[in-house]
């Protein structure tokens, strides 16, 4: 298989995948693109309201068609993709034919921390925070390892050190400096 030269960031909400991956591609001359931008920007219609307005199957469908978009223009990437994207066996196939798959393992305490602000995520909103991350977490976890190339814990982590466990663990040249 030909990879290409792009970073596919997966996570749970709130581990980093948007952040390091602005900083990564501020810092190694890369494009970011982040799916749950593409898809507001190309319904334009905010996530939050694609779930309230049309169901949460909808959204993971949008997904899919994005992953797949992408796969047609994305080289040099590094691209921030939707906590539950990686779910559907479809869509973790298509993120390891577009790149190298990283995901940015967080601890429940850490993303209790990160997301107790949050409002902008629907499947957190309303109850007991700690309980809906550690369900999603239990359902997703296995997911996420199966889908990755490479597993990079986040907490209490500098992006420097994140990067270089990437590096570390894919030597393929896409890490050109």
């Amino acid at each position: 298989m030909n990879r290409k030269n792009n970073i596919i960031l997966i996570g749970f909400m709130g581990s980093g995948k948007t952040t390091f991956g602005r900083w990564i591609t501020r810092t190694h001359n890369m494009e970011f693109l982040d799916t749950d931008e593409y898809i507001e920007n190309k319904y334009n219609k905010l996530i939050k309201d694609i779930f309230r307005d049309s169901g949460e199957e909808t959204f993971r469908d949008m997904e899919t068609q994005a992953i797949k978009e992408l796969a047609q223009v994305c080289d040099n990437c590094v691209i921030s993709v939707g906590g539950g994207l990686p779910v559907r066996e479809v869509n973790r196939s298509l993120l390891k034919e577009l790149g190298i798959v990283v995901y940015l393992e967080a601890s429940v305490d850490e993303l209790v921390k990160r997301l107790s602000k949050d409002t902008s995520r629907p499947l957190l909103a309303g109850g007991n925070l700690r309980e809906k991350i550690e369900s999603l977490m239990t359902a997703r976890e296995a997911l996420y390892k199966d889908a990755a190339d490479v597993i990079v814990n986040t907490d209490g982590r500098r992006f420097e050190d994140m990067y270089a466990d990437i590096v570390s663990a894919v030597n393929i040249g896409i890490m050109e400096d």
